[in-house]
């Protein structure tokens, strides 16, 4: 009878014990008191804060998404389906999860271009917060602390904070789900892989399949880290696989049960279905040629970006300066982390944690450098990876200096700073943007390598400090002027391509140029508020104000005001909706009576009819002076032509 009580305690001490044997693995010693930790973190965010949201009612709102943005607040179906115009009679060519903050802002603060960016810059403070967090719970204060300032101090994330596309969303979320699942590997608890799981699938509401890229590496950490036999951490992972997939396919399904004539036609598809427009239209497509990819419209590669991709991809003169300036520092650190745990036990979470962030790092290079074109600003998603493994790899590095395990591991940090602060000058070589900062930083770079490689009584631990806190700012003070010249609209990129610093096309058309202002909500041109008001006074209960080809056509008119409009082959302007024969019909029920074509987008079946039975309007008739030609108007109505 006394033995059992004692054995279970037995057993508990042993839990107790592993769960402090996992926590000290992690813990390095309090590098910052926890006082000055906290002040820290607030003034992180602050900046954060300041920087992601200086200008916000100049924020560059994406021509297309923040024309669906206004239509999703102001319709539930749009809302639900991702209608593109107010009536949800096409979608847009994406999931409309991670537009679901903008609308909703929108919605309860009206058009404003200030509202459509808010949630971003939300996003991005929230980001910066959940993954010090995190890498605090896995390497301690000091690489918390320098993973948040490294992750402000990014330029892609700066510039997509201020933009209307739903990356920082995906980021924040995947953030969010490698938290749970480092909690998970630590506690043995279910509830938190869950969360990771649920935090996948809400991240795959945001951006699709890129979400999914990540799982392959949560299942890798915990089937290799986390407590327990072998057959229950096996259990456990596909759990974790079931709820991401759940979570993932609850749109798709939903789409999927309601019937076409209650929701959206799919743009970018040829059947109408929600897992062509995902793994078709937003994923084989993206791998090569498209010619129909699972039902995808064929041939809408061509109007992707084709640039940036390659296995130089991440360092090339225009993707390098927003993303790869702590590569090195990142790199070294996840193979040092890994290597110098080799030995320990299984569940080690020092080397889990630099698994972890090694494969998100790794894997995102590996299907950027092979896809068949990105936007720079796809690259924030491994933001953080290369903010958690450089605080993770600087705190470790800084240990070893202090009590190295090996001779030769004293040199690893002056040599990381040197390497790190020496990337940096080559990264800002080619445009010599920031020049005047260059000797800051060979001078910060040069105390702090000399200092460091100091020994003796002479070289105490405050100067130690120092000298860590010189190479802190000579990796980060480059990346951070890059960062804040996004500020200037000069050097904020496109709105549908943002972009720090003098690089891209956008700054190669302002150079020498005052640059203008982004179109936000509700401002609309000279030209397009004339033409509402013509259009608004020849409307005779229509259901659609005008028909247009493509979404290129429609997108301002939609930003401007909330009036249904039936974008014809939706954002490309090849999606087979509507057909000649439905938009005949449509104009014999006086549902739709102008349409508007453009040369800028290719001729479709839809488009041909409209030229064979609508007159054209004269440009004068709403216009005080002639545009550049390339629209067209035509008056549909049976009278006409």
């Amino acid at each position: 009878m006394a033995i059992a009580p004692r054995a279970r305690e037995t057993g508990a001490h042993r839990r107790r014990a592993d769960r402090s044997r996992r926590r000290s693995a992690l813990d390095g010693g309090r590098d910052i008191p926890a006082r000055w930790e906290r002040v820290s973190l607030l003034g992180v965010l602050a900046v954060a804060a300041l920087l992601y949201g200086w200008g916000l009612n100049h924020a560059a709102v994406h021509p297309y998404y923040g024309a669906a943005i206004r239509s999703m607040a102001t319709s539930g179906r749009a809302f639900l389906f991702g209608g593109l115009d107010p009536s949800g009679t096409i979608s847009i060519d994406k999931t409309p999860g991670g537009f679901w903050p903008d609308a909703a802002s929108v919605w309860l603060f009206g058009p404003h271009t200030w509202a459509v960016a808010l949630p971003h810059v939300l996003e991005g403070v929230l980001t910066v917060y959940v993954l010090h967090r995190t890498v605090r719970a896995w390497a301690g204060p000091l690489a918390a602390l320098f993973a948040a300032l490294a992750l402000t101090a990014t330029p892609v994330t700066a510039v997509l904070d201020r933009a209307t596309i739903p990356d920082e969303l995906l980021t924040l979320l995947l953030v969010l789900a490698a938290g749970a699942l480092l909690t998970a590997v630590r506690s043995g608890r279910l509830l938190p892989l869950l969360a990771c799981g649920l935090w996948v699938g809400l991240a795959f509401q945001a951006k699709m399949l890129q979400a999914w890229l990540l799982l392959p590496v949560f299942v890798a950490v915990y089937l290799l880290a986390a407590p327990g036999g072998a057959l229950r951490r096996v259990g456990r992972a596909v759990l974790l696989g079931a709820t991401a997939l759940a979570v993932s396919s609850s749109w798709l399904l939903l789409v999927l049960a309601t019937r076409p004539a209650d929701r959206p036609y799919l743009d970018g598809t040829i059947n109408n279905n929600p897992f062509t427009l995902v793994f078709g239209y937003n994923g084989i497509s993206r791998f090569g040629g498209d010619a129909g990819a699972l039902g995808a419209v064929p041939g809408t590669s061509a109007s992707r970006t084709t640039g940036n991709t390659g296995w130089g991809m991440l360092v090339n003169h225009t993707v390098g300066p927003q993303i790869a300036w702590l590569l090195p520092l990142a790199v070294l650190a996840a193979l040092l982390g890994v290597l110098w745990r080799a030995g320990q036990p299984r569940g080690d979470l020092a080397r889990a944690g630099f698994l972890l962030w090694g494969g998100w790092l790794a894997l995102h290079v590996a299907v950027f450098s092979t896809s068949n074109g990105n936007h720079a600003y796809y690259t924030a998603v491994i933001a953080p990876a290369l903010a958690a493994l450089s605080g993770g790899g600087l705190a470790t590095f800084w240990r070893e200096h202090r009590a190295p395990q090996a001779a030769w591991h004293r040199a690893v940090l002056p040599a990381a700073i040197a390497l790190t602060s020496g990337w940096a000058l080559l990264l800002d070589a080619h445009t010599l943007f920031a020049a005047w900062l260059l000797p800051v930083v060979v001078m910060l770079a040069l105390c702090s390598v000399a200092t460091l490689c100091q020994r003796g009584p002479r070289t105490g631990s405050r100067q130690r400090a120092w000298a860590l806190a010189a190479g802190v700012a000579a990796v980060l003070v480059l990346p951070t002027a890059w960062a804040v010249s996004s500020i200037d609209p000069l050097y904020a990129g496109a709105a549908t391509s943002p972009l720090a610093g003098p690089v891209g096309g956008n700054y190669a058309d302002l150079d020498g140029h005052e640059p203008t202002i982004n179109t936000g909500l509700s401002t609309p041109s000279a030209r397009d508020k004339a033409l509402l008001t013509y259009l608004e006074a020849h409307r005779s209960g229509e259901k659609y104000l005008l028909a247009t080809q493509a979404a290129y056509t429609a997108e301002p008119l939609l930003r401007a005001a909330s009036d249904p409009l039936l974008v014809m082959g939706g954002f490309t302007g090849l999606t087979p909706f509507p057909t000649a024969a439905q938009l005949s019909t449509l104009m014999g029920r006086h549902q739709v009576r102008y349409a508007m074509l453009t040369t800028q987008r290719p001729s479709t079946p839809a488009t041909t009819w409209v030229k064979g039975h609508c007159s054209r309007v004269s440009p004068r008739a709403y216009e005080e002076r002639r545009t550049d030609g390339s629209f067209t108007l035509y008056d549909c109505r049976p009278t006409a032509g």
